[in-house]
């Protein structure tokens, strides 16, 4: 996203139309280049490959699946509202300076800003 600083990493959200039922996309994405790295039955049936050489994350939901929803709604408001995306920006700069054990535990760690983010985006 222009004015927002971020890792050299292309994160897509890919909608299918069962993300359980892996035997409908997986070989297609691994045809394509894309390894599967993460199975997350428990939160929305969400799996993510990654690509290379070029950092790409493809992050895959059933169509319809409120996470896409969110995702897009949070990025369509920091393109529109520069004082929350530089806010973003300062948590994520900040969070940065941490030793992390996991990936994971900086996304968890970056959910209280986002959330309040969101719910000053238009519903």
């Amino acid at each position: 996203m222009p004015g927002l600083a971020a890792k050299p990493i292309l994160d897509i959200v890919l909608a299918v139309a069962d993300s359980s039922k892996e035997e409908t996309y997986l070989q297609a994405l691994e045809a394509a280049g894309y390894t599967l790295r993460v199975r997350e039955p428990e939160w929305h049936q969400h799996r993510m490959f990654r690509g290379s050489p070029t950092m790409t994350n493809v992050h895959v939901f059933s169509s319809g699946c409120s996470e896409i929803k969110r995702t897009l709604k949070f990025r369509d408001w920091l393109r529109a509202n520069p004082a929350d995306r530089e806010l973003y920006e300062r948590t994520k700069r900040a969070l940065a300076e941490n030793d992390w054990n996991t990936v994971q535990d900086y996304a968890d760690a970056k959910t209280i800003i986002i959330g309040e983010i969101l719910a000053r985006a238009p519903r």
